[in-house]
């Protein structure tokens, strides 16, 4: 069983929402991504999504754009990326997702890429810049060990269908139009739009962009099945954080 499954199985025995930080790779650097690795692992989370930095993160708002151009600047590579998940994993066997833009994965050869991540014991990818038309190179080297979680947006209402067809995981539920941030969120609209994917799939419904408070947790909670945290993580450590407060046990209605 992929251990992504088991978070699920577990979350819903316990009756509540998984918590999933996002954190940028190599912000500030990747001795300290191993550092926030481990302090997320103790403040609770489930998942952890590990973002590559890209020259072009389109999805990303202003702070993860700024960490990632960060990271580039201080040298991130992919060679040391893979090191500090071998340090990671003599640690933790917390379940990983990988956000990387396409680019990188062609670059560095689809077949080398997702042996990699399999030998490393990743779980998942995202790759936002992905259309699930053009998954048919990345498909073959996909399965029970490595999941590619699909995002699905308020503009996917005509294609919900198609873009969870072959998922695995987890449904990554984007809250808004724009790029990812902290926000105020039109909560009862994206309730109902979250209603409509449910009706359309079995797999567990994580929602990401905009949220970074216990206020937002707690509203969400009540659909969801995960809570998805990214802008808000990041500053935290930038602010030199250590142990989370977030709270991730409110019972789902």
């Amino acid at each position: 069983m992929n251990p992504i499954q088991q978070v699920w199985k577990s979350a819903k025995e316990k009756n509540r929402v998984a918590f999933i930080p996002y954190i940028t790779a190599g912000y500030p650097s990747l001795d300290q991504t191993i550092e926030q690795v481990h302090i997320l692992e103790e403040s609770g989370a489930d998942i952890i999504e590990l973002g590559i930095p890209f020259s072009d993160p389109t999805a990303d708002g202003p702070v993860l754009q700024q960490a990632a151009q960060q990271a580039i600047n201080n040298g991130f590579t992919l060679v040391g990326l893979w090191q500090a998940i071998t340090a990671i994993r003599q640690k933790t066997k917390i379940p990983l997702v990988l956000l990387v833009y396409y680019n990188t994965i062609y670059h560095y050869g689809i077949e080398n890429f997702t042996k990699q991540c399999k030998d490393l014991s990743i779980n998942g990818l995202i790759i936002p810049d992905l259309p699930v038309e053009e998954q048919e190179e990345i498909s073959p080297y996909l399965d029970e060990e490595l999941y590619l979680v699909p995002l699905v947006a308020p503009t996917s209402k005509k294609r919900i269908a198609k873009v969870i067809e072959n998922a695995k995981g987890y449904i990554y539920y984007i809250s808004s139009l724009g790029v990812t941030g902290v926000r105020s969120l039109e909560k009862n609209e994206i309730a109902s739009e979250i209603e409509i994917v449910r009706k359309q799939t079995t797999l567990p419904i994580a929602v990401g962009f905009g949220i970074s408070t216990q206020a937002d947790i707690d509203e969400f909670s009540s659909y969801v099945d995960g809570i998805i945290i990214g802008t808000a993580i990041v500053q935290h450590f930038e602010k030199g954080g250590g142990k989370l407060a977030y709270c991730f046990e409110q019972r789902k209605d």
